[in-house]
Order: C-alpha cells, then sequence, then structure tokens
C-alpha cells in the first residue's frame, strides 16, 4: 500500500460510516462497525478476545456501579456474578433478590443454594453448579 494506512483508515470510516449494531449492507450481508461482513468474514480470535476484554469492563463496572455489595466480595466471587451477567444478562442478575439477600448477610451457602434453586440453574446445569460452588466455598478450584 502506497498511501498511508492512517490516511485510508481515515477515508474508509468516512465512507463506510460506523454502525455499533449488525445490519444489512446492499448487498443483503450482515455488517457491523465500519462495514465488517461478518457473513464472509466473521471476526478473529484476537479481535473477539478483544470484544471479550472489553465487555468484562463493562460487566465489572456495572456490578460496581449497581451492586453495593460487589465491591466487597472476593475476586473469586466477583467472577461468578460477572460470569452470572455474561450468561443472563443485567437484569437477569438483579431477579435473584435472594441470592444478594444471602451475600449481603454473608451466607454464602445459602446464596449458592439459592443460584442452584432456578430456572437458570436447570437450563445450564454444570455451569451453575460449579459457580454455586465458587460462591459457596470462595475458591475457583
Amino acid at each position: 500500500m502506497k498511501l498511508a494506512f492512517s490516511v485510508v483508515m481515515e477515508e474508509l470510516k468516512k465512507e463506510e460510516g460506523f454502525r455499533a449494531k449488525v445490519y444489512k449492507c446492499t448487498a443483503g450481508k450482515n455488517t457491523i462497525g465500519f462495514g465488517r461482513n461478518l457473513d464472509d468474514n466473521g471476526i478473529t480470535y484476537e479481535e473477539a478476545e478483544y470484544l471479550l476484554k472489553n465487555d468484562i469492563k463493562l460487566v465489572d463496572t456495572w456490578l460496581n456501579d449497581n451492586v453495593p455489595i460487589y465491591a466487597n466480595l472476593t475476586p473469586e466471587r466477583q467472577f461468578v456474578l460477572i460470569d452470572m451477567c455474561f450468561n443472563l444478562g443485567f437484569v437477569g442478575v438483579l431477579k435473584f433478590r435472594k441470592m444478594f439477600e444471602a451475600i449481603k448477610a454473608g451466607d454464602f451457602a445459602k446464596a449458592a443454594a439459592e443460584m442452584l434453586n432456578s430456572k437458570w440453574a436447570a437450563q445450564v446445569g454444570p455451569r451453575a453448579r460449579k459457580l454455586a460452588r465458587i460462591m459457596e466455598t470462595g475458591e475457583m478450584g
């Protein structure tokens, strides 16, 4: 490429425009960002990791801002709530009122039991059991 990469990038950004959500381009392809054709190109593993890192930061910030007890939990128990947010979304996690009451009381065995006593646990099975064990013991292993 003889033209400076930064010039090409800026021109394409202007021409393509930015869209944060998937849309159909004029050829009917699922597209995102600055004209990324997801149907034909998808994303790379490195791009997926970059997105995951950003999503983890977003979830961590949201939990800090919206769940007062979150900041006082061990990193392992924070992980449980982060994982649940990825699986259930923010609104879904907030429905676990009894779990949060138990966490606030420091009763992690009850919090784990409340996690397992849910439609979510029946749907995700081993994932829920693993997270409940971490919540109860405070240990990842």
